[in-house]
C-alpha cells in the first residue's frame, strides 16, 4: 500500500509543479521520501515483503525521482540550469540500471543494495535542502554517491543470469558467481 501511495504521489508531483505550488510540492516530496524510508521496514516487520512489493518500490522510486527532475525544471529553472551536471548524473544513475535490467531481463530490477539505500538517504535530504535554497554541496555529493550506486547496479545486472530482488551488495553477487563457476557446482 505504501509503495502504491508513493507511486501516486510521484505522479502528483509534476501536477503540483505545473500549478506553481512550490510549498505544496516540497511537502508532498518530503512525504514521498518519508514513505520510501518506512515502507521496507514496515513490510519486513509485518512479514509482508514480497518480490512484487520490491518491484513496486523500484517503480515508485523511478516515478518520484523523475517527477522531481521535471518539477525542479518547472519550479526552479535557474536552480536546474545551475545544477544541471549533478542533476544529469543523478538521473542517469537511476535510468541506466533500469534500462539495462529491462534489456537483459525484460523486467525492472529491484536490487535495493546497501549503496542504493545510502544514495537515497543522501539524495532525499540533499534535494530538499537544495530546492529550499540551502547549499548545493549535499545534493552534489549525493549525486556522486548515486552514480556509484548506479554503477554497482549495472555491474550486478551484467553478472546475474536472472533477476533477483534485494541484493545486499556487489561482493555477494561476485562471490556467488565465483562459487557457481567452480567445478562440480550447479549453475
Amino acid at each position: 500500500m505504501l509503495g502504491g501511495l508513493r507511486f501516486l504521489l510521484g505522479l502528483l508531483l509534476p501536477v503540483i509543479a505545473w500549478q506553481g505550488e512550490q510549498t505544496l510540492f516540497i511537502i508532498v516530496l518530503v512525504i514521498a521520501f518519508f514513505l520510501d524510508a518506512v515502507d521496507g521496514p514496515i513490510a519486513r516487520h509485518y512479514h509482508q515483503a514480497t518480490v512484487q512489493g520490491s518491484r513496486l518500490d523500484s517503480v515508485a522510486d523511478f516515478t518520484v525521482y523523475f517527477s522531481l527532475v521535471i518539477s525542479v525544471w518547472w519550479l526552479w529553472p535557474e536552480l536546474f540550469r545551475r545544477e544541471i551536471v549533478f542533476i544529469c548524473l543523478a538521473t542517469l544513475s537511476i535510468l541506466v540500471p533500469v534500462v539495462a535490467g529491462l534489456i537483459k531481463f525484460h523486467t525492472i530490477t529491484s536490487y535495493h543494495t546497501w549503496l542504493v539505500k545510502f544514495a537515497t538517504v543522501c539524495i532525499a535530504p540533499g534535494s530538499v535542502v537544495l530546492i529550499m535554497g540551502g547549499p548545493a554541496w549535499p545534493f552534489q555529493i549525493a549525486s556522486i554517491v548515486s552514480v556509484l550506486a548506479g554503477l554497482e547496479q549495472l555491474i550486478i545486472t551484467l553478472l546475474l543470469g536472472q533477476p533477483r530482488s534485494d541484493v545486499r551488495h556487489i561482493i555477494a553477487v561476485m562471490q556467488r558467481t565465483r562459487d557457481n563457476a567452480l567445478p562440480g557446482k550447479d549453475r
